[in-house]
């Protein structure tokens, strides 16, 4: 097997990887100043689209996490990427918050539930049955069914709580049309936010602690891919997959030395499969 590249620039999943509920992962502000540190092109993602970035960079400064607007890649971001290469311009029907509608509003699209072209669903906590009902009858009418993420379960202090994923399956239920999920892990989503920051599948790698989603998202791009098990996966969930992560760590505090600074250029990268 070919070796691998240096690795040149990192993305990494928020939730399980840098916070758990809303509190820092140990290693995880290491990790951070070391990605500034190096001046490597890195993108810090998540499936959540329920805020902006500049939201989710204040929330993560107030933890002790300075990640800048720009290294912030979100399913709204991505979604509105993919709509904007799509029809420039457009209409859409939206469930969701301000991130995604700031991000369709930023690219010129108009939000309407007048023959829109799109349909589209992002995470909200208040999803309304009139507001499911108009999107079922605006699909029917013909109007495509775009949706973040297939997430189906989100968490929460109080336990699980239904999510995107779950909540287009009850659209698609009734209408018959699947959704295009714009979202990890879907590679677009990687390969849009690898264009935002001019890095390359082949030098980049992806830190995640799902198999499902940021391990498939970072396979399917190409990409080096680690998995932590601060999340929701556990080793002995690693076999019930028929592909792999590169390499499986502990934390993100195990990657910190990974991040090459500049006098560290000649200095060898990861192997395979730990």
């Amino acid at each position: 097997m070919a070796e691998r590249k240096p690795i040149t620039s990192w993305l990494t999943d928020m939730d399980g990887v840098l916070i758990h509920e809303g509190i820092p992962i140990p290693g995880a502000d290491a990790f951070i100043k070391r990605l500034r540190d190096s001046g490597l092109p890195f993108l810090v993602l998540t499936n959540n689209s329920i805020y902006t970035a500049r939201d989710l960079h204040a929330r993560l400064q107030r933890m002790g996490l300075d990640v800048p607007v720009e290294n912030i890649w979100t399913s709204a971001l991505a979604t509105a990427q993919f709509l904007d290469d799509q029809r420039p311009g457009g209409t859409a029907y939206v469930i969701g918050e301000a991130g995604l509608t700031t991000a369709l509003h930023d690219i010129g699209y108009v939000l309407t539930d007048h023959d829109p072209d799109y349909v589209v669903l992002g995470e909200t906590r208040t999803y309304s049955f009139e507001a499911l009902t108009k999107a079922i009858r605006l699909i029917n009418a013909g109007a495509r069914f775009i949706c973040t993420n297939p997430d189906e379960t989100g968490p929460s202090a109080e336990g699980p709580l239904p999510a995107t994923g779950s909540v287009a399956a009850l659209i698609t239920k009734a209408t018959g049309k699947d959704p295009y999920f714009a979202g990890k892990p879907n590679p677009l989503m990687m390969r849009t936010g690898l264009n935002a920051i001019g890095a390359h599948s082949e030098t980049s790698a992806m830190i995640g602690d799902r198999m499902d989603t940021d391990v498939l998202a970072g396979l399917e791009a190409g990409m080096q891919t680690f998995l932590v098990l601060t999340g929701l996966t556990t080793v002995a969930d690693i076999d019930r997959y028929p592909f792999g992560p590169s390499h499986v760590v502990e934390s993100i505090a195990d990657l910190v030395d990974l991040v090459e600074l500049p006098d560290q250029a000649d200095q060898p990268t990861a192997g395979n499969r730990d």
